[in-house]
């Protein structure tokens, strides 16, 4: 995986704007980390589990440069991620999107029916700072 090119479109997106990249490097190391590489060897895709590969996962940072979108290139990432070994029979795997709700239902995700129980603490403009 090429880091800058992963670093380079997630400190622009709109859920991780401004991030450090000491901040992405350490998340990165404490994730389980999925690329779509090119014949080259290019990086034009990622996406990140955080998990305890036991009972839960978070997955994140999802993204397909806009000059490879519309080649099934989503789909691959998360047939790679719904497969993964360390990530079976997590009693809870979860993600947060404005955008792409029809690829993940593919996948089993839903929408939260309640999200009574959830509770964050979240801080929006912290990389801002």
């Amino acid at each position: 995986m090429d880091f800058q090119t992963i670093y380079d479109f997630i400190r622009t997106s709109y859920w991780a704007q401004n991030i450090p990249d000491t901040t992405l490097i350490k998340a990165l190391q404490n994730s389980v980390c999925f690329a779509a590489l090119t014949a080259a060897g290019e990086t034009v895709g990622f996406a990140r589990v955080i998990t305890d590969k036991a009972t839960f996962g978070y997955l994140a940072d999802v993204f397909v440069l806009e000059a490879f979108r519309g080649q099934g290139i989503s789909r691959l990432l998360m047939d790679a991620v719904v497969a993964h070994p360390e990530l079976q029979g997590l009693r809870r795997f979860m993600l947060a999107t404005w955008d792409a709700h029809g690829l993940y239902k593919k996948y089993g995700f839903t929408p939260v029916e309640d999200a009574s129980p959830l509770m964050q603490i979240w801080h929006p403009d912290i990389y801002k700072k």
